[in-house]
């Protein structure tokens, strides 16, 4: 297959829904990262991100609208809950995970009575929905297991000759997946951390906003999960990732120990020539919005660089930096050391 990369453009946005009424699939730029997207409705269409990612079946697809009036078939409910939540920060990255509509093939939803839909900010998203004339099915323009794209060059890098095209509208702004809360119990409970944080919404909510344990640890083998990003191991370069807690003094002499060879970092802005391997920066220390956009960028550095190794210095675990600790974890498979240190990275 030939897969055309083009400027999104009113001519190419056109082409793009005709592509997704003939039941094929098409990337396309959202303000978080870029995604695959198909008709939600159709599983033969839907069938084929998973087989352009190599994404395994059981893990569920968020659902993208262009309007409000869209959601009718989608979800079978919409609570007072998801209508504060959705004033506040729709369009915009926040997924809420609602009771599933009688429109969705399974295979969006993965089997589960459940979907994650969201309202995306981004022009071109919004253009392409509103093309094609039906809510899309849209995970992430990657690889499965490998990090998302927030470029359209490296969607191109991924999925060349796994679908017929590629939008180019621009790097993302987000830089990190939406957040996912469930409304499916009486408390709100955030399945994966993005850049709407639990603080924002409890402050919409006037209420409680739980945090899952999933975000911080793996779960159990054979376990249903209601969203994507809490499963399997994702984000992941081809290097062993392991994360490093502790001050930077502790971080410097810990990586300075190491025998491996093709060692690389990746550290705060600035902190690249105090270390004694190569080093890459996924943005300022303390600044969760900065991490977020440059994280994947840096991570795919790291396959370009031939890394092999890689120690990360650990970012905060709260407001958007706990996004960043999530994608973190994932892409290391939970390899976490503690040195100790002034705790101010944990």
């Amino acid at each position: 297959m030939k897969t055309l990369l083009l400027q999104a453009d009113e001519r190419s946005v056109k082409y793009a829904g005709e592509l997704l009424q003939r039941g094929e699939i098409v990337a396309i730029p959202t303000e978080t990262v870029y995604g695959i997207a198909a008709d939600c409705t159709d599983g033969d269409a839907v069938a084929k991100i998973f087989a352009a990612k190599g994404r395994p079946q059981d893990n569920p697809l968020i659902v993208h609208i262009a309007s409000r009036d869209m959601l009718e078939g989608v979800v079978s409910s919409f609570p007072p809950q998801a209508e504060k939540l959705a004033a506040a920060f729709w369009p915009g990255p926040l997924t809420m995970i609602l009771p599933r509509g009688d429109k969705l093939c399974d295979a969006t939803c993965a089997g589960l009575s459940s979907v994650g839909v969201r309202f995306p900010a981004h022009p071109v998203a919004q253009a392409v929905i509103r093309a094609a004339g039906v809510p899309l099915s849209a995970p992430s323009a990657n690889l499965s297991g490998k990090p998302s794209p927030t470029n359209a060059r490296d969607v191109f890098a991924d999925m060349q000759g796994r679908l017929p095209l590629v939008l180019d509208g621009g790097d993302c702004k987000a830089g990190v997946e939406s957040t996912v809360v469930s409304l499916l119990g009486d408390i709100p409970v955030i399945l994966r951390p993005g850049y709407i944080t639990r603080e924002q919404m409890q402050d919409v909510l006037g209420t409680e906003v739980l945090v899952s344990q999933a975000i911080t640890h793996a779960v159990k083998a054979g376990e249903k999960v209601l969203s994507p990003g809490m499963k399997y191991r994702h984000y992941a370069p081809d290097a062993m990732l392991t994360l490093v807690k502790g001050d930077f003094a502790s971080f410097r002499e810990y990586v300075r120990g190491m025998p491996e060879k093709n060692v690389f970092c990746l550290c705060f802005d600035g902190e690249e020539k105090d270390l004694p391997v190569p080093a890459i920066s996924y943005g300022k220390k303390g600044d969760g919005a900065a991490q977020a956009h440059a994280l994947f960028s840096a991570l795919r550095e790291l396959d370009r660089r031939g890394a092999k190794t890689v120690y990360v210095r650990c970012p905060e675990e709260t407001g958007i930096s706990l996004a960043v600790y999530n994608r973190l974890l994932r892409a290391a498979a939970f390899r976490v050391i503690d040195l100790g240190g002034d705790g101010k990275n944990r």
